[in-house]
């Protein structure tokens, strides 16, 4: 019996899609897994995989533009999604780990459920929608307190999802809340093209931190008019590329598995794993893993009337995603060899009812394939957010200004075009 795919293999086509470049491709794809006609319509059931699909779809749909249908759809999986946690003892949690690790409720890591309200902000401030969009920032800041209580603070903080936070408050006319939200973007790390910003929004509040004292010394001096802009506008650039690794299957070697799974496993387990390993028993167990990445970015350019325009790594999704996975590795092998075990002791079992010789080998490998044959892993990620996010900053003078971006050259060898902005 092969080792499925699960989720991954579900929505395969619309990943492929995109990595060609053709995300109205992709929507198709989607939207026919969701049983609908196109991105305007959402399933009656939107709970379990469906929720999970449909911010698959959300990205697809901003990709193309329609800010509204992506909102509705990132909305709805912020409302089904989970957080993950190991700690739960539901009896969903117990099928997973005995049986399947696809039964039940998706739960998130961190960064997913982080990244919904920063890309739903991202949505209306394309619409010109102020208040929706610092409905979201707050709902994100609910979230971020979540995951430092629960997780860590470490986690709970993306350095572009309070830069562009702190831009939504800062377009409303809320100079606190603003420069509150861009202190935390730069704790994250360094935002040179928050510096001219910043220096303006301190004239209107008398927040400061050690962090925005630097950034505003570390500024060109200026004095009166000077440091006044003047009629004009603030134009955010946000560049989006490639994709994020997916979840797939994969088989591996019952003796590397344990190396790995080994500190999350009751001694009896490990015994019992090793014990069928030497008996020939066993020789792989399947377990979802990430995806080798396909796509290397070069650096993404644009201008302004022909000026060049700063252009500063905001967010690397990819690099999220691998850390996520790495914090649970062990967990999820060691599920996978629970659930292995379950199967031969299952087989063994039906072989000693049906008395041994050829009718209880049948019976014992009839019962085996059956159980490997629902032992699907979980290879269900939010895989169609962007693998990188990168921002620029620019204040414009009134009147008609020209903008070019030229998005980061894919230098894989897979695939010819491999990028969305």
């Amino acid at each position: 019996v092969g080792c499925s795919g699960g989720y991954s293999q579900t929505t395969a086509a619309a990943r492929s899609a995109l990595d060609l470049g053709r995300p109205d491709q992709a929507l198709l794809e989607l939207n026919q897994n969701l049983g609908v006609d196109d991105g305007s319509q959402v399933p009656a059931d939107t709970t379990g995989d469906v929720a999970l699909q449909l911010l698959d779809r959300g990205m697809v749909l901003q990709m193309l533009e329609e800010y509204a249908h992506s909102s509705r759809d990132l909305e709805i999986g912020d409302r089904e999604i989970q957080m993950l946690d190991f700690s739960s003892n539901t009896g969903a949690d117990i099928v997973q780990y005995l049986f399947t690790d696809d039964t039940g409720t998706y739960t998130a890591p961190a960064y997913e459920k982080l990244c919904i309200n920063t890309m739903n902000m991202v949505n209306y401030l394309a619409r010109d929608d102020l208040n929706g969009a610092r409905v979201e920032a707050r709902r994100l800041a609910v979230m971020q307190r979540y995951i430092a209580q629960s997780e860590s603070e470490a986690a709970a903080f993306l350095g572009a999802s309070s830069y562009i936070a702190g831009f939504v408050f800062e377009m409303s006319g809320d100079a606190e809340e603003a420069m509150r939200w861009y202190d935390e973007a730069l704790s994250r790390q360094t935002y040179a093209g928050l510096g001219e910003p910043v220096r303006r929004l301190t004239a209107r509040t008398g927040y400061r931190t050690p962090r925005i004292d630097q950034l505003v010394a570390e500024m060109p001096a200026c004095e009166g008019d000077a440091c006044d802009p003047g009629p004009g506008a603030d134009v955010l650039v946000l560049i989006a590329h490639g994709r994020i690794p997916s979840k797939v299957a994969k088989r591996v070697n019952i003796g590397r598995a344990l190396v790995f799974a080994a500190p999350f496993m009751a001694v009896g387990n490990i015994t019992a794993a090793r014990n069928l390993a030497a008996q020939g028993l066993v020789t792989y167990v399947n377990y979802p893993t990430l995806e080798e990445a396909t796509v290397r970015w070069g650096p993404a350019r644009a201008t302004m009337d022909g000026n060049p325009l700063p252009l500063e790594d905001a967010l690397s999704l990819d690099v999220e995603a691998r850390r996520a996975y790495e914090a649970v590795k062990g967990q999820v092998l060691a599920a996978a060899i629970a659930r292995m075990i379950t199967r031969v002791v299952a087989g063994q079992a039906a072989r000693a009812v049906a008395g041994g010789g050829t009718a209880g080998a049948i019976a014992s490998i009839g019962t085996q394939i059956a159980m490997n044959a629902v032992d699907t892993p979980d290879t269900r990620s939010w895989g169609m957010l962007p693998a990188r996010l990168t921002i620029g900053r620019v204040r414009v003078p009134a009147g008609t200004h020209t903008f070019r971006i030229e998005p980061a050259s894919s230098l894989s060898k897979k695939v010819d075009t491999a990028w969305w902005c």
